[in-house]
């Protein structure tokens, strides 16, 4: 009886069973006391359908949304470099960067103030880059251009 209408029910049965006079006024109270639980009950039994209706509703689009991301920034680990850049978290070759210095440039995110380096002879200035902790353009076009 772990069923709450089911509850409900043999309660019902119970005040039936005792011959409940319906014409007293705890009779009359008991009875519309019932009543009141078992609407109680189905409205309880139809919030709980429509919440599991909506929490599966909610897991879709959960996945979908993650499937989404994936298809947009990639499926890559945090300590790999990002997919939508051109590396800026790869630190395995600082030894190397450092005899190169004029083909890396430095560049801080105007809206976080992120700092990320650029290979010069890797950079597509049409590529749209993000920055890869607030996702915003790093290089926002202005109305000239």
């Amino acid at each position: 009886m772990s069923n709450l209408t089911d509850r409900v029910s043999y309660l019902k049965g119970l005040a039936e069973g005792l011959n409940l006079n319906t014409e007293s006024s705890e009779g009359k109270i008991i009875d519309k006391m019932l009543e009141v639980l078992a609407e109680m009950a189905d409205e309880l039994a139809m919030l709980r359908d429509d919440h599991e209706e909506l929490n599966d509703y909610v897991e879709s689009i959960d996945s979908d949304l993650s499937e989404m991301e994936d298809a947009f920034y990639g499926d890559d680990d945090e300590d790999s470099p990002c997919s939508h850049c051109c590396g800026c978290h790869d630190d395995e070759d600082d030894d190397e960067d450092d005899d190169e210095d004029d083909s890396v440039v430095e560049y801080t995110c105007p809206h976080c103030g992120e700092e990320m380096t650029f290979e010069v002879e890797s950079f597509d200035f049409d590529e749209d880059y993000l920055c890869p902790s607030c996702h915003q353009p790093l290089f926002p076009e202005t109305p000239e251009e």
